[in-house]
């Protein structure tokens, strides 16, 4: 497993204190470096389609389509190919169908629920018949990205733009039909187009997360920034931009610290993301108070 080797080959040093050093440190490792490049291109890609997901009520759309790619990344790597490669494969596929039920269909997260189930167990049977080393399966689950490559960053970054873009391209389609669907309808905004193409993007964004955090723990950068963002105001724009802010800093800060821990990077993003919900969850009767 690259990310153990890499782990055992410096030995978590022990921080100095000394901020300039310890930040020099840091960007010593041409891997560490990739981290944060890879890390920063899906932080502002999952933080600003994150808004989206939270407002549409698609959170277990996400986490589907996270859990969806599971197996065709699995599928992937036993035919011997990159696991990006079936992963988006599933998720767009999937994506689109999910898109296409549309938010009106009472049945939708039913039928979601039946086909994660169908795949999860597509993807064990995966698992079962890939014959390498069990690693690449922990990595699909909880990331690895501390074994990205110069390759893996270019592939991300080039996800990131088509992600960045995508949005920006549909953004007040999106908005509308997201903040009342039916009146978006009646003035004929192609709502259905609107929620498989909303879809197609989550998939992708979806695929550069998996390499951050894992299929498992998705909802760390997706859904966790934009849920706290909404929290502080109700402006799309304002929003967003906390959003994205927020992915980046529990993405920093959580490579920051598991370069000097022998733990998995993606337990401190999914913990400082976590914990700062649950602090502003609590604080908010004070927040009130001094409003």
């Amino acid at each position: 497993m690259p990310d153990l080797a890499i782990r055992l080959s410096i030995a978590n040093p022990a921080p100095s204190w000394n901020p300039l050093d310890d930040l020099a440190m840091l960007f010593h490792y041409q891997f560490m470096v990739h981290a944060y490049e890879a890390g920063t291109v899906v932080a502002i890609a999952a933080g600003a389609i994150g808004y989206f997901v939270v407002l549409r009520g698609s959170s277990f759309a996400a986490h589907a389509l996270s859990h969806i790619g599971f197996a065709g990344a699995a599928g992937a790597v036993v035919l011997g190919l990159s696991p990006v490669v079936g992963l988006l494969a599933f998720t767009l596929g999937s994506g689109s169908i999910i898109g296409a039920l549309g938010s009106r269909l009472r049945g939708r997260d039913v039928t979601i629920g039946i086909v994660l189930a169908w795949t999860l167990g597509l993807g064990v049977l995966f698992i079962s018949l890939y014959t390498g080393y069990a690693t690449e399966a922990y990595a699909l689950l909880f990331g690895e990205i501390l074994g990205i490559s110069a390759t893996d960053v270019m592939v991300t970054l080039v996800a990131g733009v088509v992600t960045v873009v995508a949005l920006v391209a549909a953004y007040r389609p999106l908005l509308f039909s997201s903040v009342d669907e039916e009146l978006a309808s009646a003035k004929g905004v192609p709502v259905t187009a609107v929620s498989i193409g909303f879809m197609a993007i989550l998939a992708v964004a979806v695929t550069e997360a998996v390499q951050v955090v894992g299929v498992l723990l998705i909802f760390a950068l997706i859904v966790t920034p934009a849920a706290i963002a909404i929290r502080f105001t109700a402006r799309p724009p304002h929003a967003i931009g906390l959003g994205v802010a927020l992915a980046l800093l529990f993405t920093w800060l959580g490579l920051s610290i598991a370069y000097f821990s022998p733990h998995p990077v993606s337990f401190f993003i999914t913990s400082i993301a976590f914990f700062t919900y649950v602090a502003v969850r609590l604080s908010e009767p004070l927040r009130r108070r001094l409003i």
